[in-house]
């Protein structure tokens, strides 16, 4: 394919949770994690060929379990934060790149460049979110077992769980590289967990012990680097009002004022949706063309038009 034609081809950036390689109630081994890998993975690797590919992921579960590890053992050194982050993104970034690698060769694709790329997100120092820790990681606890815990907890939408700092993401530092690795048609997976958070100090940068939102720094790279469609694969179908209830209904389409009004009024739950309603909005706020929220298994169908909660500007 001509550069000109692979420049043709619209960027979809698909931002995929930790559901999408750790199930409710499975322990997470890494025979599970591939496994479940196939469903969005299969998808992606199919629009390959019509779009342009960025992937980022969560990686809430697999940090709560090195923060876990950690607390069983003191003999080896503790390891703050943004270095388990790091590990994370290799982690995540092989079981990713190994199951695309295989779902394009069975779709006869034996020539699409990957690459899984560390990637580091800049945040302010004097951000407010360093006083009070917010961010849900790891497994889920019962209301009895958080009270026994050293570290603070919240109770989510799925039980209790680890908070940690979260600061706002300020920009990617590797979107130029992304940029350009998008332009070659390479499938780019980057910015795992939300990114290394780091600080600067002249021209340099330092590491902050804190994890990023992965989908507010997805969206901030989607606008970065000029994303098309930006998708948030879950593990529901998309954004609902009286989620839980009877009633529960799926919202198909929101307007930024609509959303914006549902965030202030607390419909969605803070500890998941409504990050996710947060990032679209930043999203198509600033100028995006289109944002979804999907299922897992819909990823294709929301990139087509036919699934999820697709975000307009009015």
């Amino acid at each position: 394919m001509h550069t000109a034609e692979k420049q043709s081809k619209p960027i979809v950036l698909v931002a995929l949770g930790g559901n999408a390689l750790i199930r409710k109630g499975q322990a997470g081994s890494a025979r599970q994690q591939l496994e479940n890998l196939k469903l969005p993975i299969r998808q992606i690797a199919r629009l390959a060929e019509d779009y342009r590919i960025i992937i980022t992921h969560g990686n809430g579960p697999q940090v709560g379990n090195l923060l876990l590890q950690q607390e069983c053992t003191r003999e080896v050194p503790e390891m703050p934060l943004e270095i388990l982050v790091a590990q994370t993104q290799g982690q995540v970034g092989y079981m990713i790149e190994s199951t695309l690698d295989q779902e394009l060769m069975q779709l006869g694709v034996n020539t699409k460049p990957l690459v899984s790329l560390i990637s580091y997100v800049v945040v302010d120092e004097n951000d407010p979110a360093f006083e009070t820790p917010s961010k849900p990681v790891g497994p889920v606890y019962t209301e009895a077992e958080a009270a026994k815990k050293s570290f603070p907890t919240v109770k989510t939408a799925k039980g209790h769980r680890r908070v940690v700092v979260s600061p706002q993401p300020v920009t990617i530092v590797e979107k130029r590289e992304i940029k350009k690795l998008i332009e070659m048609d390479f499938i780019v997976i980057c910015c795992g967990g939300g990114g290394i958070p780091v600080k600067r100090e002249g021209r340099a940068f330092q590491g902050v012990d804190a994890v990023i939102d992965k989908d507010l720094a997805s969206a901030l790279l989607a606008e970065e680097v000029g994303v098309d469609t930006f998708v948030i694969a879950t593990d529901v179908e998309g954004a609902m009002l009286d989620y839980g209830s009877r009633n529960q209904r799926l919202l198909r389409r929101l307007t930024l004022e609509d959303a914006a009004r549902h965030l202030v009024e607390g419909v969605f739950p803070a500890g998941s949706m409504a990050p996710k309603i947060e990032a679209c909005l930043q999203f198509v706020g600033h100028g995006g063309q289109r944002a979804v929220i999907t299922s897992i298994g819909d990823i294709a169908a929301a990139v087509n038009g036919r699934a999820g909660t697709e975000f307009v500007a009015g």
